[in-house]
């Protein structure tokens, strides 16, 4: 059977038109004689056989088309397509149509066939075929298929969800992000779905009709133009446009093109998704592209895409993927994400759309394994590169290189300098030229790579200076961090109220502190961790758990996952829970001579230590998850060395400096840098554990900072702590939304904000809800886009501090 769209594509420029309806269809053609036995049906009056072919035997209709492709074989595409028993005829130019109508009648004429005059239209510039409007501008859908659709109810179970699903596909070509917006109602139809038609699928419901009542026009492709092909990946769906300039020399869309990944293709980097995108869509409209005399020209937002077509090695996937495209002449171009709005729509949502992503990936599985120092990015060579091109060090490196011939007067300048391995370095540390592009990837691999996980500006700049140092390089340090999107919106604002604090303990793993994050997604069938932490050095244990573990197997983890590494504490600092009250803990910690401390009831803060770093954890969790959070269990292992990595602003030094003495090596690059040998490692720990002591007494001294204060225009987030998301879990979602702007100052303390569609609540917020926005105007990076906010039925959720009134009415009790 011929496909619908090579068809239409076969009268792209004729203007004018005539189309015939074969009268009896089926029954035009004979059974072969000795087969009618086969049609045999029984009836009250007998049995019967067809002598012509009925309507709803298997083959009829290949049987019918091959009939009609054979007698109208010689004017096939030239003047006529047929499709089963409608016949559609065109014509370039008006005054040859009708010699072309007489020459199809006559063909009808000498076989015996018949047109049946009440379907039949002559001489017209548009036209009805095969549900769909063709005129010389374009084609467009049907009116009455739109009203049937618009006047669609809402489906009341699953067969009614696969009937309006079989519709609408009939017209996808035509919709743009089809694949996403029918998310949800795809979802109903997997097999052991429950039917429930909830908010979102009604959402999807009437996003589908207003698309389909938007009746867009696409324009008959050319194949003498050039075509321009705009891709876009998200992380749940390609999306892509096919255009072609029209007569009035503006482009104009050929066709959409938006597609849900496979399981495969989910786990895809970035990189991958976007070419992806790349070669799914030239190869889908591949009648159109492949093997055009002028190139395709391609857009993308991903930069590195551009080099691709000439990259001397390839991986195997881009290797096959080089031979599919071998036969298509297409050229890759770059152009910004917030230049490519069209296909960005086709593959996500941004704050201000309807329609909620049912999944999102938010990072790719392939990021954890760390930097590509010797694979992608060899940054070294990039240092060694470029330090002959910044003329600001050309001195200082001569200098240092024959610093031993220098007067001593001068060579005192250059003692903290050192030139060996072909690079530059200060204290011990790797001199950064002035490079934009290799400070950027440090940058990057220190703050987004989720080894660095994403840390404050103390913490990242720390871990940048054991190896790299450049002028100026913690004011690009804390800018960059300030600027992060991923920080701004999932790390919590700072608490005011002044805490009750626990004794300082006095060594490692003497005084533990232990809590649960409960009522996780499920992951690896988990749903809960167990969240232990030495009081001394934080050293933190993040072990996956079920919320329903009762106090043995509290007990087992303990014994498994901790006490077999550091021993048994002398006291331990839990959150009273149910858990941790059990009489077998008890008896456990008695048996085993450990003194039990529980924090005061509803005060979590008297242990501060475990609220701190549950919230980090589920910060770090927070920017790295999928968007269905069932993936934060394979995470935790490259969590606890995160945080145990980093540099706590109470002791002064990391968990791992604290407890061994040094650095853990964590990244590809083969460099010693400041490496203590042994005699004074073993010398250092006791200092260490007292500037530990002494700087946890000092950071409980600081008070902290004042409040922001805020005007109209700006962009501020909204701490979301009373707003009830679709996210599975309360715990891992964004901490924050937005970020919105301000667009009235009620009062000093009151503000409104330009809220999205989707979040249909009220748009007046105190200004403790709300944190300040810092955009990134300087390092231009490319940050995710958020997921959509949407609310639960479209409303804020507060907590009842008391009733100050009520009153009974006809419907009801009502509440003030």
């Amino acid at each position: 059977m011929p496909l619908q769209v090579e068809l239409v594509d076969q009268v792209k420029n004729a203007k004018i038109y005539s189309k015939l309806d074969l009268r009896w269809g089926f029954n035009n053609i004979r059974i072969k004689e000795g087969d009618e036995w086969k049609t045999a049906f029984r009836t009250a009056y007998g049995i019967y056989e067809y002598l012509v072919m009925p309507f709803g035997l298997k083959n009829a209709p290949a049987v019918l088309q091959r009939m009609m492709n054979d007698i109208f074989r010689h004017l096939l595409g030239v003047t006529v397509v047929v499709y089963m028993d409608d016949i559609l005829i065109f014509s370039e130019k008006e005054e040859d149509h009708a010699e072309h109508v007489k020459e199809v009648l006559k063909i009808l004429r000498d076989n015996n066939l018949y047109a049946k005059l009440a379907k039949c239209e002559f001489f017209v510039k548009k036209v009805i075929f095969l549900g769909l409007v063709i005129t010389p501008e374009g084609i467009s859908m049907e009116e009455e298929k739109i009203k049937a659709i618009m006047e669609w109810g809402a489906p009341r179970k699953i067969k009614e969800v696969q009937a309006f699903l079989g519709f609408v596909n009939f017209y996808r070509r035509f919709i743009a992000e089809f694949s996403k917006i029918a998310r949800p109602l795809h979802d109903l139809t997997k097999k052991d779905t429950r039917f429930e038609w909830s908010q979102e699928c009604q959402q999807a419901f009437e996003e589908i009709k207003k698309r389909v009542s938007q009746d867009p026009v696409l324009i008959h492709p050319d194949p003498d133009k050039p075509f321009i092909l705009e891709t876009d990946a998200s992380g749940i769906a390609i999306g892509a446009i096919l255009s072609q300039r029209g007569e009035d020399g503006y482009l104009h869309p050929v066709a959409y093109l938006s597609k849900s990944y496979n399981d495969a293709q989910r786990n895809y980097d970035t990189a991958n998704k976007e070419l992806l995108a790349i070669v799914e869509s030239l190869k889908h409209w591949r009648i159109y592209l492949e093997g055009t005399i002028l190139p395709v020209t391609v857009f993308t937002d991903h930069r590195n895409l551009e080099r691709w077509k000439n990259a001397e090695t390839f991986n195997r996937r881009h290797a096959r993927w080089h031979m599919e495209l071998a036969s298509f002449n297409f050229e890759i171009h770059y152009r910004p994400g917030k230049m490519s709005n069209k296909p960005d729509a086709l593959s996500r949502r941004h704050d201000h759309e309807d329609i909620p992503n049912s999944q999102q990936i938010m990072i790719n599985a392939e990021r954890f394994k760390g930097f590509k120092a010797n694979i992608e990015i060899d940054i070294i060579s990039m240092i060694r590169e470029s330090l002959s091109d910044d003329e600001s060090l050309t001195t200082l490196i001569e200098s240092t290189k024959k610093k031993e011939d220098l007067p001593p007067s001068i060579r005192k300048q250059y003692d903290k300098y050192e030139w060996k391995e072909d690079l530059l370095w200060y204290e011990g540390r790797i001199v950064i030229p002035e490079n934009k592009e290799i400070r950027l990837t440090i940058l990057e691999m220190h703050h987004d790579n989720p080894i660095a996980g994403h840390q404050g500006q103390a913490r990242t700049l720390e871990l940048i200076s054991r190896r790299y140092y450049w002028p100026a390089m913690k004011q690009q340090v804390n800018r960059f961090v300030e600027t992060c999107e991923i920080c701004q919106r999932s790390k919590g604002h700072k608490q005011y109220a002044p805490q009750k604090p626990l004794p300082i303990p006095r060594k490692p793993w003497e005084d533990i502190a232990y809590d649960f994050i409960v009522k996780l997604p499920e992951s690896q069938g988990m749903d809960s961790i167990l969240v232990v932490i030495d009081r001394f050095s934080w050293q933190a244990h993040f072990i996956p758990c079920l919320e329903s573990t009762n106090a043995e197997g509290v007990a087992n983890l303990f014994i498994k996952e901790v006490w077999k590494l550091h021993g048994l504490p002398k006291t331990t600092v839990s959150d009273r829970g149910p858990t941790f009250n059990s009489q077998f803990l008890k008896a456990l910690y008695t048996k085993l001579g450990i003194n039990p401390k529980f924090s005061t009831a509803f005060h979590p803060e008297t242990d501060g230590i475990t609220e701190r770093t549950n919230q980090w954890l589920e910060g770090f969790l927070r920017s790295f998850c999928n968007y269905r959070q069932d993936d934060w269990v394979r995470w935790l292992p490259i969590t606890e060395f995160c945080h145990n990595n980093q540099v706590n602003s109470a002791t002064g030094k990391t968990a791992f400096e604290t407890i061994y003495g040094l650095h853990p090596r964590w990244d590809l690059v083969d460099l010693e840098v400041n490496a203590p040998n042994a005699a004074d490692m073993a010398e250092s720990m006791q200092e260490i554990w007292d500037e530990v002591i002494a700087s946890m007494e000092f950071h409980r001294s600081k008070e902290d900072t004042p409040k922001h204060e805020y005007k109209e225009g700006d962009k501020v987030w909204l701490v979301g702590q009373n707003i009830t998301t679709r996210r599975p879990s309360k715990k891992l979602d964004n901490k924050k939304l937005g970020p919105f702007v301000i667009s009235e100052k009620i009062s000093s303390h009151v503000y409104r904000l330009e809220l999205p569609k989707t979040m249909r609540t009220h748009n007046v917020f105190h200004i403790n809800l709300l944190t300040p926005f810092t955009e990134d105007k300087d390092f231009h990076r490319r940050q995710a886009r958020p997921p959509p906010i949407v609310t639960e039925e479209g409303e804020e959720e507060y907590k009842v501090d008391h009733v100050v009134a009520w009153e009974q009415r006809k419907n009801g009790l009502y509440y003030l």
